[in-house]
């Protein structure tokens, strides 16, 4: 007997994990098809070497909506996460160091080695970025409304949606529009005066982006990585204990705990179509499953030029698709080390800057340089590099006196000048890193074990997302909420009726956040009342 399920979900990262999770919850026979041999997509804890579980890819946690948290009980699941302390570490050429700190007096007093004004204008600033987040995380579990309006029933939406916002102050509106369009180095201009500081928040303006500090829109960016939190206190992130492959482990038991089916080493080839509408998928070797509805949790280029047969949707949408943005610059190293970096300018191990965030990155210019590289195919000669050793928090994932880094870097351009390939220049490019590390931590390559490395094209290979784009496609102004992935459908649904996208295509985009996955299950289960 042929079992027919009311929906199938293409791929078991996070969020796919998180709509089936509620679709079961609500009744629906669920059916979660995973390619490889474990869920979580980019959010996976993987033994890569004897005795070292690595989170190979997403490495912390602050973005994942506390909401989806309690709803599925998580936390009863095994999901556990303890606050970076402190959040970061940034050495400097000239042998100075700064430290930020949860403790508003302890960075203050940081802030003050640097700059009395930028010390005075800390809290100042994170208390607006703090409004600021306010007003946009109220949208990240919402789904955008009808763009462009068409019918009384979309204008009528859209009324909604500003009403919501009628009250406003104009400042907050002025403020919006910058955070939106500016570069983070023009957004950080305007409140510090120390290149030390502001390079060091600047970071996180440029983590997965497609353009330098001084780039357009990166201001958001910023703004983005500043939205989650934990313990009632934003702009935290965290450490999860087991390694983030614990999240995904969380929500697969959560979706399995109300009847949802995950079937592993099950990559899909194509959706089916009956009658105009989407009816299932096969898999690699020809098994047909059949669903009422089929969910993607696919990049959504994969999703529409790969899986989806071409004459099934309108040629405008295909166009499209085919211009959304989704190469990606970024590439994680990771280490397994016999001790920690010995910073020349903080000398002992271990010390607190160990369970921070340790940043190469010396000035805005330095991180612009960096991105030159990329623009013309070549990866950065000295790139930024963030730096975490979750072994410092959890030393279950390493063998005993043992540890893990890993190094998020920009830039690693996923198109090479040409001639130039991913498979001669990873290693040499590898090596280059370790160069970099040793100018403030002399000790490193005496400590390094083993590497993996993964470039934009290995993350496409291992993790089927195209470009390598850690967020599914460019965080950029005119690929965000009404208009990701496309203008006309980026409220889940897609042309081809039946057929939904719950990944990090969709709206509010990329990060361990669960929240495109919570929206697709609402608008799943709102179609189904109707």
């Amino acid at each position: 007997m042929v079992t027919r399920y009311d929906a199938v979900i293409i791929g078991g990262g996070h969020n796919g994990l998180v709509t089936a999770a509620y679709l079961a919850r609500a009744g629906m026979k669920t059916l979660v098809l995973e390619r490889r041999e474990l869920v979580g997509g980019c959010s996976v804890t993987e033994e890569i070497w004897p005795g070292y579980r690595v989170s190979t890819a997403a490495y912390l946690s602050s973005l994942l909506q506390e909401r989806i948290v309690r709803e599925l009980d998580l936390e009863r699941h095994g999901y556990r996460v303890v606050a970076k302390e402190p959040p970061f570490f940034s050495p400097f050429p000239d042998g100075r160091h700064l430290f930020m700190w949860q403790d508003e007096r302890k960075t203050h007093e940081e802030l003050a080695k640097f700059s009395r004004h930028d010390a005075e204008q800390f809290p100042k600033y994170e208390a607006h970025l703090e409004r600021l987040a306010q007003i946009v995380e109220s949208l990240l579990l919402e789904t955008p409304p009808p763009f462009p309006p068409t019918g009384i029933g979309a204008i009528v939406d859209w009324l909604k949606f500003a009403a919501r916002f009628r009250k406003l102050p104009a400042a907050d509106w002025s403020a919006l529009a910058k955070v939106f369009t500016a570069s983070a180095a023009d957004f950080l201009d305007d409140w510090f005066e120390s290149e030390q500081i502001k390079v060091t928040l600047a970071t996180d303006g440029v983590i997965g982006a497609n353009g330098g500090p001084r780039s357009p829109g990166t201001a958001y960016i910023l703004m983005h990585h500043c939205m989650g939190g934990m313990g009632g206190r934003r702009g935290v992130w965290g450490f999860v204990q087991g390694g983030m492959g614990a999240v995904s482990e969380a929500m697969a038991r959560a979706a399995k705990s109300h009847g949802a089916e995950i079937r592993l080493n099950a990559p899909v080839s194509k959706v089916l179509v009956t009658n105009g509408k989407a009816s299932g998928v096969v898999l690699d070797w020809g098994e047909q499953i059949s669903a009422r509805l089929v969910i993607s949790n696919a990049d959504p280029k994969l999703t529409f030029l790969k899986l989806v047969d071409r004459e099934h949707l309108p040629s405008d949408f295909i166009t499209s698709i085919e211009r959304f943005r989704c190469e990606g610059t970024s590439c994680k190293i990771n280490l397994a080390l016999n001790g920690l970096p010995n910073f020349t300018c903080l000398p002992g191990t271990p010390g607190p800057q160990h369970r921070a965030t340790m940043h190469i990155c010396p000035s805005i210019d330095y991180i612009e340089r960096a991105w030159d590289d990329a623009k013309y195919g070549q990866p950065s000669r000295r790139p930024l590099l963030e730096m975490t050793a979750p072994t410092m928090y959890d030393p279950s994932l390493a063998p005993a006196g043992k540890h893990i880094m890993g190094i998020f870097l920009q830039y690693a351009p996923y198109t090479l000048e040409e001639g130039a390939t991913w498979d001669d220049l990873r290693e040499p490019f590898a090596d280059r890193v370790l160069d970099l590390i040793a100018e403030y931590a002399p000790n490193i390559r005496d400590i390094v074990e083993h590497h993996q490395v993964l470039t934009p094209l290995d993350l496409e290979r291992r993790f089927a997302i195209t470009g390598g784009n850690i967020f599914h496609g460019e965080m950029s102004l005119d690929q965000m909420f009404v208009m990701r992935p496309v203008a006309g459908w980026a409220r889940y649904r897609t042309p081809l009726p039946n057929l939904y996208l719950c990944g990090s295509g969709a709206h509010p985009g990329g990060g361990v956040m669960g929240a495109p996955g919570y929206n697709c299950a609402r608008e799943v289960l709102k179609d189904r009342r109707r």
